[in-house]
């Protein structure tokens, strides 16, 4: 057992090592999937600031994703302060891939694959071919990318039962970990491939908009007010993520250029750079079949 764990230590590092040529920041994971190193503020009490709020200002390892880099001296430093590591981990959301990973789960009882073709067929994308990690247990991961203005959330189920969404702050299980329940392998006719574009219908089911700041209020679709509103609502965390659903809904409804004034307008009220928001309202518009 030490020498089989020896070597999916070795493994792990050199799997490791080959993502980071591929502009992929990873981190080292224990056999149970988690991030291998504890965090180093598990026992500092939470005052005044918690724990949780740094991530990785501190300069000390155990920041789970955060802790992710891809520059080789810094990933043999995380392996070497985790020796017991026997995968690795992917960052989703960081340049330059900006990586979203699509995880179909087999659970009993839940049909992930039909249920995302069904997701395709009523939204009308396609998934183009790309990376695709073979789990243990069966299931699937899709790697997709997404634009560089855009930060796309975690979440499990939200899309339909068994499909899982890895965005920013999220990772995936990288090809050729070792895990408790077996090895994750790349699929056949997949190692090749470089992550696809996420569909842009797609894109947009992963970016719900935040709820409104006055739910019973109905935008006014015929001038946009109701858009305008929903983004001088935004807070900081949501300012892109409000702009880019507004600036689709007003593409969609054939509004979008006569908004993309009042849009920016809004949006620099809000503290988005006019660069930052004039690159959102493009994106919208690309994404939508509109000419910026």
């Amino acid at each position: 057992m030490a020498t089989i764990d020896r070597q999916a230590r070795t493994l792990a590092l050199a799997h490791a090592l080959s993502a980071a040529e591929r502009g992929l920041a990873v981190i080292p994971l224990s056999r149970t999937k988690l991030p291998a190193l504890r965090s180093p503020h598990r026992d500092a009490p939470s005052t005044p600031a918690p724990a949780s709020a740094c991530h990785g200002e501190c300069g000390l390892f155990g920041h789970g994703v955060y802790d992710a880099s891809t520059d080789p001296a810094r990933i043999r430093e995380l392996f070497a302060a985790a020796p017991w590591a026997t995968g690795y981990g992917i960052a989703c959301g960081l340049p330059p891939h900006h990586l979203i990973g699509v995880d179909l789960d087999t659970k009993a009882g839940t049909d992930s694959s039909a249920a995302l073709r069904e997701l395709a067929l009523r939204h009308l994308f396609t998934i183009p071919p790309t990376v695709v990690v073979v789990t243990p247990s069966g299931g699937r991961h899709l790697w997709l990318t997404g634009p560089p203005d855009l930060a796309v959330p975690n979440s499990a189920g939200r899309l339909a039962p068994g499909i899982d969404i890895r965005g920013a702050g999220g990772y995936l299980v990288g090809p050729g970990s070792r895990t408790d329940h077996g090895v994750y392998s790349t699929a056949p006719g997949t190692a090749h491939l470089a992550p696809a574009a996420c569909p842009p219908a797609l894109l947009r089911l992963l970016l719900p908009p935040p709820r409104a700041a006055h739910p019973g209020r109905a935008p006014d679709s015929g001038h946009g007010q109701g858009l305008i509103q929903f983004v001088l609502a935004a807070h900081e965390g949501q300012r892109n993520t409000r702009l880019f659903w507004a600036a689709c809904r007003a593409y969609e409804n054939g509004i979008g250029p006569a908004l993309v004034a009042p849009l920016l307008a809004a949006a620099l009220d809000t503290g988005l750079t006019e660069r930052e928001a004039r690159a959102t309202i493009a994106s919208a518009a690309r994404l939508t079949g509109h000419r910026p």
